[in-house]
């Protein structure tokens, strides 16, 4: 395993993942049932079946750093408050994608380090995508358990720039886009993290979130995009930030790839409507 172009901690990070799509898989090759959580957000056995994958196999690892997950109960801000370091998961993140079964759903594992994430893993089970990545150490994809790693970069900012855009929730962000980039740009429509992974591979440009998401939704992809020479900033041009209070609900961002463009200026510049 030494000459491969990662490290061992995230060699293993990525066994971890690929582990866990096989169990998502299994039951997306089968009918499944959807329940609804209390916040009336989707989840089926797949979900559940990744998440005890994932656990069991950070557990082994080192008992030690807490595990921050979508699917187990959140520990309370009071605990929180005192982790430096900790594992930070979406076991199925676009529950959405895959209960319509358009393959757009990944698998989300990142290591948060005083508030920034320091590794990730995002894994798209059903073409076998996986991208990994390691602060100082580059980003890098697998396309396939066997594949060899590809070390992979954002663009210059294309023209016209593509926008990777969300599946599931639309767009209410046309105004500001065109405050950002003008217009003309292209579209890209695809779900869950894998919009950040778009950049991060040189494939789009930008990628404007306005709606709520959580932590767990973005870290692991924001490392990748990070370490590929991209950026996750918030609408005042700050790069996005974990665990910082009791809510897990990330600020409205904005995820670029090519870090030649002020884009804090751009983004104070710009007419930002609030949107609910």
């Amino acid at each position: 395993m030494s000459d491969l172009p990662i490290s061992p901690l995230l060699q293993q990070i990525s066994a971890m993942a690929r582990e866990a799509a096989e169990a998502i898989l299994e039951v997306y090759s089968q009918d499944f049932d959807v329940q609804r959580k209390a916040d009336h957000s989707p989840v089926t056995a797949a979900d559940l079946a990744a998440q005890r994958v994932i656990v069991a196999g950070l557990a082994q690892l080192d008992e030690s750093l807490p595990v921050l997950s979508e699917e187990s109960r959140v520990a309370p801000w009071a605990q929180r408050r005192e982790w430096s370091r900790y594992w930070l998961v979406d076991p199925l993140d676009g529950t959405r994608e895959f209960i319509k079964r358009n393959g757009e759903f990944s698998v989300n594992i990142a290591l948060i380090d005083r508030h920034e994430p320091v590794l990730g893993v995002v894994l798209a089970p059903v073409t076998g995508d996986l991208y990994a990545a390691e602060r100082g150490a580059g980003a890098w994809l697998q396309a396939g358990a066997s594949a060899v790693w590809a070390r992979i970069a954002t663009r210059p900012l294309a023209n016209p720039p593509v926008v990777a855009g969300s599946r599931s929730h639309g767009s209410y962000g046309a105004a500001l886009l065109q405050e950002l980039l003008g217009d003309g740009y292209l579209e890209s429509p695809l779900g869950s993290s894998l919009k950040f992974c778009l950049l991060a591979r040189g494939d789009a440009d930008i990628y404007l979130r306005r709606g709520a998401t959580s932590e767990w939704d973005t870290a692991a992809a924001q490392c990748v995009l990070e370490a590929a020479g991209g950026a996750v900033l918030d609408l005042a041009g700050r790069p996005l930030r974990y665990n910082r209070h009791d809510s897990l609900i990330n600020p409205e961002f904005l995820a670029v790839g090519d870090m030649d463009i002020d884009w804090a200026a751009r983004l104070q510049a710009a007419e930002i409507e609030p949107h609910d």
